[in-house]
């Protein structure tokens, strides 16, 4: 028996090994992948909700009232949020006097 004889059946195993733990590797990222992207929108739903750092509440600072006219506390949230998110400046340090539903014209 040769050394290379000797080398040749040692090296093929060992290929053999390695070419097992990248198809192993390779399932387990497309597993993984399916896996995130199941449950990628509940992330993304909390993520959205939590956007905006919280803020601790100073004691005597009233938060004053806001006058909704023609428009529900959803649709008056949304606006709020948009407005502090479009304009860079955190919610709590807007103040909303009224908002109103605009007609289209």
């Amino acid at each position: 028996m040769t050394f290379l004889d000797f080398i040749k059946t040692p090296a093929f195993a060992l290929a053999v090994v390695f070419a097992l733990a990248l198809i192993y590797t390779l399932y387990a990222k497309v597993k993984e992948n399916k896996t995130a992207k199941a449950v990628k929108p509940a992330a993304e739903e909390k993520a959205a909700v939590s956007s905006f750092p919280a803020a601790p509440a100073a004691e005597g600072i009233c938060s004053g009232t806001l006058d909704l006219v023609d428009t529900d506390e959803k649709t008056a949230a949304v606006i709020m949020a948009l407005v502090s998110y479009k304009s860079g400046i955190p919610l709590n340090r807007l103040s909303f006097k009224s908002i109103r539903l605009m007609e289209d014209k």
